[in-house]
């Protein structure tokens, strides 16, 4: 008995000291925030299934963002309009600095693609009628399955679809990011 309950504590001391010593390696630990939420709960919040191809670190940044009101030119949690969310998502997931305004971001930040191109992560322009003609007014970061999110003037930061008949008749154009 005494002879198995040192080659136990042998084996255990032993496994720990492999463990602990042989590291030559440092290994980075990935910290998740505390609302960082799963593939469950995102897709019932966008609407879509996400799989393990979807970068679930896009959409949980949009999440923490939903319900943000529209405020022109803002770029908090207070208030944001759809050029300075775009910016900020793209900023803090993609690690890349786009343009302010959505007209800019068009011409000197993206590829214009065609709808039917659109992956997760490309940019979709809209023209709503204000401003120059054939200039974007509008963006938003295409998720999935014609769904993207944005920054609407009357209900914040959310979810909507391009087969909408506002997007079908606003739609401007795809931009992949280059």
């Amino acid at each position: 008995m005494t002879r198995r309950i040192f080659l136990r504590a042998f084996g255990t001391w032993m496994l720990l000291f492999l463990l602990t010593s042989c590291g030559s390696r440092r290994t980075e630990r990935l910290v998740l925030p505390d609302d960082f939420k799963g593939p469950r709960e995102l897709g019932r919040l966008y609407g879509v299934k996400i799989t393990p191809d979807d970068n679930i670190f896009l959409y949980n940044e949009g999440a923490r963002w939903l319900g943000v009101p529209h405020r022109t030119g803002g770029m908090t949690k207070r208030g944001v309009d759809c050029s300075g969310f775009v910016q900020i998502v793209y900023r803090n997931i993609y690690h890349k600095k786009l343009e302010r305004n959505s007209a800019d971001m068009l011409k000197k930040n993206c590829k214009r693609i065609r709808r039917g191109q659109l992956k997760e992560g490309d940019l979709v322009f809209f023209y709503t009628g204000q401003g120059r003609k054939r200039q974007p007014n509008h963006v938003g970061i295409y998720l999935k399955n014609g769904r993207f999110i944005h920054t609407s003037t009357s209900r914040g930061v959310m979810v909507s679809s391009l087969n909408e008949p506002y997007y079908l008749r606003t739609w401007l154009c795809g931009g992949r990011i280059r």
